[in-house]
């Protein structure tokens, strides 16, 4: 039982990470989770899918995902934010870097503990 928390634990702290860097791997340790993974090959499927670079598509896919924790209760403001940097982004006019910490300063003000684990917004 307590192997199976700190699996858990472990896939809830990188889980967005591993999504910006491989769908494919992200997939797969959904499905190996719902038959028991081992600690041993969810860290080396989560290492394996951190080795690749990410996409444009997935960082925004990423990104949109954990946004969804605040489009019903952030301020119109904070939504528009949201949105220019998405679109910054996607012109390359700034690194993802600062849209993850738009929506890690959005974690902390909301007091969203799963995304404040999160190492993808733990830089």
């Amino acid at each position: 039982m307590k192997q199976r928390g700190m699996i858990e634990q472990l896939w809830a702290e990188e889980k967005y990470k591993v999504m910006m860097h491989s769908q494919k791997h992200y997939n797969l340790i959904r499905e190996e989770l719902k038959k028991g993974i081992s600690m041993e090959v969810l860290e080396t499927l989560i290492d394996d899918a951190l080795k690749i670079t990410p996409e444009p598509g997935a960082v925004i896919n990423t990104a949109d995902h954990m946004w969804g924790y605040f489009k019903k209760i952030c301020t119109n403001a904070e939504k528009n934010e949201y949105l220019h940097l998405k679109e910054a982004y996607k012109k390359e006019s700034i690194p993802a870097e600062k849209m993850l910490a738009f929506i890690r300063k959005s974690a902390d003000k909301y007091e969203v503990e799963y995304l404040q684990k999160s190492t993808v917004l733990n830089k």
